[in-house]
């Protein structure tokens, strides 16, 4: 059994730098939008934190049972604006480079 640290660090690392990237945009409106291709997640249990991930990972199944535990806990009332998943930010990470 082999642990691949260094590709779900790099992978982790990229996650991160584009949520960096957009958070310290100067003003509130470019922070808002979202590149084609893309879309905006809110992850977290307590405090949310955004994400911004490509559309393919809604074909991916570990990620549509995410969408369904989001559906089961918010319903489609989403009061960040955009599309919040209800886990720890360590597990969104590990998934997401996972599906990189």
């Amino acid at each position: 059994m082999a642990i691949r640290v260094p590709r779900v660090l790099q992978s982790s690392k990229q996650i991160l730098r584009q949520a960096k990237m957009l958070s310290s945009s100067s003003s509130s409106s470019s922070y808002l939008e979202v590149p084609k291709g893309y879309l905006a997640v809110y992850v977290g249990e307590r405090k949310m934190k955004r994400f911004v991930v490509p559309i393919s990972y809604l074909n991916q199944p570990s990620f549509q049972d995410l969408l369904r535990r989001a559906e089961e806990e918010f319903g489609f009332d989403h009061p960040m604006g955009g599309l919040t998943i209800p886990c720890s930010e360590e597990i969104f990470i590990d998934l997401a480079s996972r599906l990189n």
